[in-house]
């Protein structure tokens, strides 16, 4: 084994500086780790001229690729620029050179994490990618390595910073969706084209990939289903309130009978969940077992220091099984072929809001319609609305299949006494 490990690093952002200031600043800790001293040998960085919060000797910076994918003193790759077709590229001619990849890049991941992960198998390559959920949050290792030994029945979190920033700012201090919003991107928490995760495909990304871990078949993204949380009103959140519960975005990852089901969707969580107390730009993954139980990882979800402390995590990983001599031994294969759930396999709790007709006979037909269907209320509230004299209804159902819910969705938009199906969203937990 060679008394110096050297890495390149493929991008020096934010995540890339951390992994340059971790790895200068611990080394002490690195060598009592691996018994041998890592350095960054090489950066490839886009543009030279940018001042960056880190000392980098000159000598090791480069706008070409070929000088770190190609160098034969590098042993691990860490690619931290983000994108996904370049990166691709890199990562393929990287591993195809046997050269180890650590990855932060999720989009990458749960695009064609797959394929990457089928190169690196055959090029006895190490491919790790710790840091694309949950940035610090030790999720991915603790359902391959930690949870190895049980059968994940269910996975349910809050996985993007953003949006819960935005919803915790919604919820708490009654803010306007736009207000939370440019709030998040003052702080750093938004980007200034936000759509990715207002619109919750930055969560969708994560789910496919906790997925697949979880429950060891191939998940694309197009499995997710997805709604973000533009569209949310007010109006709900305060009822949600009055319920019990608070908005989160939630992914959910399901697997019964080897049929699983993959979402991200605004949901209702009722405020005795463990969920329901994270907040502000914080993620945290609730896990479901057959064996453990529940547990849950909590954390930061991003940020400099806390996604490097999982990058470096894995490149340490990487280190070690070149001391054993393990190198790609340790990536399992998809067990079983994805067989996704029907709509009449899938359950849960809705909660509802409409307008009704003020008139004699209207709430009798409309729990007649829901009767027909096997949909029964655990809670109902019913306010006066002075327009057109309508009635606001609420409605949270017990557990009922989504079959059955889309079905009585429409039977309510077909009904002459129901003016309006203003909004509908997943309900869960059991508030006591």
């Amino acid at each position: 084994m060679k008394q110096d490990l050297s890495i390149g690093l493929l991008g020096l952002g934010t995540v890339g500086t951390g992994v340059v200031k971790l790895i200068e600043q611990h080394q002490e800790e690195l060598v009592h780790q691996l018994g041998c001293q890592i350095k960054v040998k090489k950066v490839l960085i886009r543009n030279v001229e940018k001042d960056r919060d880190v000392q980098i000797d000159p000598t090791s910076i480069t706008t070409n690729p070929e000088d770190v994918l190609n160098d034969p003193d590098i042993d691990v790759i860490v690619e931290v620029m983000g994108g996904i077709d370049e990166a691709r590229q890199y990562i393929l001619e990287a591993l195809q050179n046997r050269k180890h990849v650590v990855t932060a890049n999720k989009d990458l991941i749960a695009l064609y994490g797959p394929e990457l992960q089928e190169i690196a198998w055959k090029n006895q390559c190490d491919l790790l990618y710790e840091a694309s959920v949950g940035g610090g949050i030790p999720i991915l290792r603790g359902l391959t390595d930690g949870l190895v030994a049980d059968r994940i029945q269910k996975l349910m979190g809050i996985v993007n910073g953003t949006t819960n920033y935005i919803l915790t700012k919604m919820m708490d201090e009654g803010v306007s969706y736009e207000e939370a919003l440019k709030t998040a991107q003052e702080l750093g928490f938004a980007e200034a084209d936000p759509t990715s995760d207002v619109a919750g495909l930055d969560a969708a990304r994560k789910m496919a990939i906790l997925a697949r871990l979880a429950f060891l078949t191939d998940v694309s993204l197009n499995d997710v289903e997805v709604e973000g949380i533009t569209n949310l009103s007010s109006e709900d959140l305060n009822y949600g309130k009055t319920l019990g519960y608070t908005m989160k975005l939630i992914g959910m990852a399901q697997c019964q009978d080897e049929r699983i089901e993959v979402s991200v969707q605004p949901t209702f969580i009722a405020k005795s969940h463990p969920l329901a107390a994270v907040k502000d730009e914080f993620n945290a993954v609730y896990v479901n077992g057959e064996a453990i139980g529940e547990t849950m990882f909590y954390g930061p979800g991003a940020g400099s220091l806390p996604t490097a402390t999982a990058v470096v995590s894995d490149v340490i990983a990487a280190i070690k099984n070149m001391q054993l001599g393990i190198n790609g031994r340790n990536l399992s294969k998809p067990r079983f072929k994805r067989k996704l759930k029907s709509l009449d396999q899938r359950f849960g709790q809705y909660y509802i809001r409409l307008h009704l007709k003020d008139q004699v006979g209207a709430f009798s037909q409309l729990t007649t319609a829901f009767s027909e269907l096997d949909i029964s209320f655990k809670r109902i509230i019913q306010t006066p609305d002075k327009r057109d004299e309508l009635a606001e209804i609420i409605i949270v159902t017990h557990q009922v299949s989504l079959d059955r819910f889309q079905q009585a969705l429409l039977k309510l938009n077909e009904m002459p006494v129901v003016k309006q199906v203003n909004s509908y969203y997943r309900v869960e937990g059991e508030n006591k």
